[in-house]
């Protein structure tokens, strides 16, 4: 895993995490919460969203289970705003970032969020949401 890149001070995103790496990297980082993105099976050797939460809730975390292929529907925006509501250090992560980031962008835009500061946003941690509608 490439370490996570900061969207904020309370969102990282990040290509597919290892289990085993979720305890040392929230220690490092400080997130409290994990957002999976992937659906299952989407590679041959990724982990499961089951073996993550188990990791995830080992070491303390939260964990949401956010799966989507391609833009999130409005159900899933709506899950991942109430998920970010409480403001926790939170690491988001698919298979390259992309995904997370326009999940998170979609979520905060949501909230009222100004979508221009969100795409901002993303492109300074490398996401060009410009092609997302927000």
């Amino acid at each position: 895993m490439a370490d996570p890149v900061a969207l904020n001070d309370r969102i990282w995103l990040s290509g597919q995490i290892a289990p085993d790496a979720l305890a040392e990297a929230a220690a490092r980082l400080g997130f409290r919460k994990v957002v999976n993105n992937r659906p299952d099976h989407e590679e041959p050797d990724q982990p499961t969203s089951a073996e993550v939460r188990a990791a995830a809730e080992a070491a303390g975390l939260g964990y949401l289970d956010a799966p989507v292929r391609g833009l999130p529907d409005s159900a899933t925006v709506e899950r991942v705003a109430q998920f970010l509501q409480d403001g926790e250090p939170t690491l988001m992560f698919c298979r390259s970032g992309m995904r997370s980031a326009a999940i998170w962008a979609m979520a905060e835009r949501s909230r009222g969020g100004d979508a221009d500061d969100l795409r901002d946003q993303a492109l300074a941690a490398g996401y060009d949401l410009s092609r997302v509608p927000l």
